[in-house]
Parts: C-alpha cells; sequence; structure tokens
C-alpha cells in the first residue's frame, strides 16, 4: 500500500483510540479506515485488468504459533477469504501452518489487518473476565470463534460496497477470483473440506461484541509470521 494511504489510515485510527472520542465518533473513523482499505484493494483490481503484470497471484505460507493456533488461524482464515484470497490449512495441532493465494496488493492487505487483528484479539481477551462456571481454554477458543465471526461480517460487507462503487469492478473481481483459484487447484489438486468444530466455552457471544468494535486498519504494523501471544 502507498505510504500516503497508510498514513491516512494510521491518522484515522489514532482519532479512534483517543480517550477523548466518544464511541460514535470511534466508529466512524474506524469504519472510514477500513473503507480506504477495500477501496485501495478495487483499485489495485481494476488498474490490473489492462496490465496483470501489475497485480500477479502469488501466494505465501503462514505459520501461526500456539497458544490457540487453530483458532488465530481461523481469524487469518476469515480475514483472507473476505479479502478475496483462498486458504488451504496445511497443520492444525501445535502450530499451524497456512497456505495463502490470492492477488499481491490482497495479500498485503490480508497482512496488514491480520497482524493488528491478533493484537487486538489479544488485548480483548486479556480484558474478558472468564466465568466461574467455564474451563479457561473453552472459554477463550470460543470468544476467538465470536471474535472472527463479526470480523468476517464487517469485512464481507465493506468489500462488497467497494466493488459496487465501482463501476465494472464486480466483473474484474470475479476473474481476479477465478485465477486465484487455479493457482490454488494446480497447487493442491485433491482437498478436502474442514469439518465443523464443537466448541464447549461461553465466549463466543463476548468475542462477536470485540469483534464488532475492532480496528480494520492495521495500526499496529508487526511482523506477518511472528504472532503475539494470546
Amino acid at each position: 500500500m502507498t505510504d500516503r494511504l497508510l498514513e491516512r489510515v494510521r491518522k484515522l485510527l489514532a482519532k479512534a483510540e483517543s480517550p477523548a472520542c466518544t464511541p460514535a465518533e470511534a466508529e466512524a473513523f474506524t469504519a472510514k479506515a477500513a473503507e480506504l482499505i477495500a477501496k485501495y484493494g478495487v483499485d489495485q483490481a481494476l488498474l490490473a485488468g489492462a496490465d496483470p503484470a501489475a497485480d500477479p497471484v502469488g501466494d505465501r505460507i503462514v505459520t501461526v504459533e500456539p497458544p490457540y493456533s487453530r483458532d488465530k488461524a481461523g481469524l487469518l482464515g476469515a480475514v483472507a477469504i473476505a479479502l478475496r484470497c483462498k486458504v488451504v490449512h496445511l497443520e492444525r495441532r501445535g502450530t499451524a501452518r497456512i497456505h495463502l493465494f490470492g492477488h499481491r496488493a490482497d495479500l498485503e492487505r490480508v497482512e496488514l489487518l491480520f497482524t493488528s487483528l491478533l493484537v487486538q484479539a489479544a488485548h480483548g481477551l486479556a480484558a474478558a473476565a472468564v466465568p466461574t462456571y467455564d474451563h479457561p481454554a473453552a472459554f477463550r477458543r470460543s470468544w476467538l470463534v465470536g471474535f472472527t465471526e463479526a470480523i468476517r461480517a464487517r469485512l464481507t460487507a465493506t468489500e462488497q460496497a467497494a466493488a459496487a462503487s465501482a463501476p465494472g469492478a464486480e466483473l474484474v473481481l470475479v476473474d481476479r477470483t477465478v485465477a486465484v483459484e487455479r493457482r490454488r487447484d494446480e497447487t493442491y489438486p485433491k482437498l478436502a473440506r474442514l469439518g465443523p468444530r464443537r466448541l464447549a466455552g461461553s465466549g463466543r457471544g463476548q468475542g462477536y461484541a470485540a469483534g464488532r468494535t475492532a480496528d480494520l486498519g492495521g495500526s499496529r504494523p508487526l511482523d506477518f509470521f511472528r504472532a503475539p501471544e494470546i
């Protein structure tokens, strides 16, 4: 992403995080930051429609360390899919390994958002009180699932709005998605879908509420391959 755009996004998020900012103002600033990131993705897609070499399909393998690596990998997958990337889970026990496929601009956007959301999830979990009747690990896993669900819904809506506002973007995005799927299928011709999870913890509602108010602009750049502790 351009330095100018990054600076604008960070300024919006700094305002949203100010103690003097009201909840309504913070929500407005955060929504604007997410809108800018989505618009950047659509703009890059339209530019690459004329010159595909400007934004080629790429891939990267991401390692997510314990604790709760499977749940953090789920957050990464939700962000990636919402931003038009494809996800293959290579390992799910202990250290999680995820293979991402997408256009370069979209992979950059995934990196920007995921690193910030991991930090925000860590802060939210630290502040969440585990009920006396619940197991701490079960509560935190269900909290992360709720957080991920809220983030997925918000990002999907923002991306759809950005695409709808740009004439001709939807057809270009369909072609880009086909190209990403082709790259994934060439790499993994035989894939199996993940089965459903059963979670016993009671933190899903609290996690979802935290995800509804999380910043979506990546104001805290971190090493993409080094997940912060949760």
